[in-house]
C-alpha cells in the first residue's frame, strides 16, 4: 500500500508527464522524453496500479483518456477554425500525426495497464482507446468536410489549376488508417463518390465534344483525358483506383457514345462513326484488342 502522500507526489508527477506530452499535439517539436523521465513516470503508474489494483487502475484509464479528450478539445478542433481547401487536409494530416505521436508516449507511460487491466475491461488495448476517441471526437464529424475538400481539389486539378497533390495523397491515407482502425471503409466512400462525379463529368465533356469537332479532335480529346486521369492517378491516388478511374472515363467517352454516333450516322448517311472507329484503332491507350470486336459490329 502506499501512504497518502507517496500517491499524491505520484498522480503529481504523472500529471506533468500529460501536460508534457499535450504540448506535442499543440505543434511543439522540441518535446522529447529523456531515459530518466520515461522510466519515472512508467514506474509511477506501476506503482499507481500495484498499490491498489482495482480502485488506481481505474482512475489511471480515466485519466489516460481524459487525456486523449483534453488533447483534443483544446488543440486539435481549434486548429481546423477557419481552414479551407488544401490547408484543412494538411491541418488535419498534421494533427493525425502529432497525436500519434503524443499517444505513443502516453501508451508508453500507461503500459502497466495496457498489459495487465485494459484488455479484461475493454477488451482492447490504449492504443486502440487513443484511435478510436480521434475516430469519434474528430474524424467522424469532420469526414463529409475533408471528402468535400479533397473532391474540390481533384476538380480544380481537372479545370487546369495547381493543387497540393502532396495533401490529397497524405489524407487518403488517413483515410485508409481510419479504415484499418474503426473498420468504416472510408477511402472506399470517397472513391465511390469521386468515381461518379468524375463519370458525370465527361459524360458533359462528351456531349460538348461530339457537336463540335471532327472524329479525329474527338479522339485527340480522349486519349489527352486518358493521359491526365492516369497521371493524376499516379500523382494521389492508391494503386488500386487508377484502373477504376480509367474505366469510368473510357466508358463515358467511348463506350456509351457509340450507339448515338450511330444514330447520328444514319440519318445524315455521313461517315462520322467509321471514322471515329479508325481514329480509335490507331489509339491503343483508348481502347483494347478485345474492345475492336464490340466496335467493328457497331460499324459493319
Amino acid at each position: 500500500m502506499l501512504e497518502p502522500e507517496e500517491e499524491r507526489v505520484m498522480k503529481m508527477v504523472l500529471e506533468e508527464g500529460i501536460l508534457k506530452t499535450k504540448m506535442i499535439v499543440e505543434g511543439n517539436q522540441e518535446v522529447k522524453f529523456t531515459t530518466e523521465e520515461y522510466q519515472r513516470l512508467h514506474q509511477c503508474v506501476f506503482d499507481l496500479h500495484s498499490a491498489s489494483y482495482r480502485n488506481n487502475s481505474h482512475w489511471l484509464l480515466e485519466r489516460f483518456v481524459k487525456s486523449l479528450e483534453e488533447s483534443i478539445n483544446s488543440a486539435v478542433l481549434p486548429s481546423f477554425v477557419d481552414k479551407h481547401d488544401a490547408l484543412l487536409l494538411r491541418e488535419l494530416i498534421l494533427m493525425w500525426s502529432n497525436y500519434k505521436l503524443m499517444t505513443k508516449w502516453l501508451c508508453k507511460f500507461f503500459e502497466s495497464i495496457d498489459r495487465h487491466f485494459v484488455p479484461k475491461i475493454c477488451y482492447c488495448s490504449l492504443t486502440d482507446i487513443s484511435n478510436n476517441s480521434f475516430h469519434d471526437l474528430v474524424f467522424k464529424d469532420f469526414y463529409v468536410k475533408f471528402q468535400d475538400v479533397a473532391l474540390s481539389l481533384i476538380n480544380q486539378e481537372r479545370m487546369g489549376l495547381h493543387i497540393d497533390c502532396s495533401s490529397l495523397k497524405n489524407v487518403f491515407l488517413v483515410f485508409m488508417e481510419m479504415h484499418k482502425h474503426t473498420g468504416i471503409t472510408y477511402y472506399e466512400g470517397f472513391e465511390s463518390v469521386m468515381l461518379e462525379q468524375t463519370s458525370n463529368y465527361y459524360c458533359q465533356m462528351a456531349q460538348q465534344w461530339l457537336s463540335h469537332g471532327s472524329p479525329a479532335d474527338y479522339v485527340q480529346k480522349v486519349y489527352w483525358c486518358l493521359e491526365q486521369e492516369a497521371e493524376r492517378a499516379g500523382r494521389y491516388l492508391p494503386p488500386g483506383t487508377q484502373p477504376k478511374l480509367l474505366k469510368v472515363v473510357k466508358q463515358q467517352l467511348v463506350y456509351d457514345i457509340l450507339d448515338k454516333l450511330v444514330e447520328k450516322q444514319r440519318p445524315e448517311n455521313c461517315s462520322f462513326v467509321t471514322d471515329f472507329y479508325q481514329c480509335l484503332k490507331e489509339s491503343t491507350l483508348i481502347i483494347s484488342h478485345l474492345d475492336y470486336l464490340c466496335l467493328e459490329k457497331l460499324v459493319a
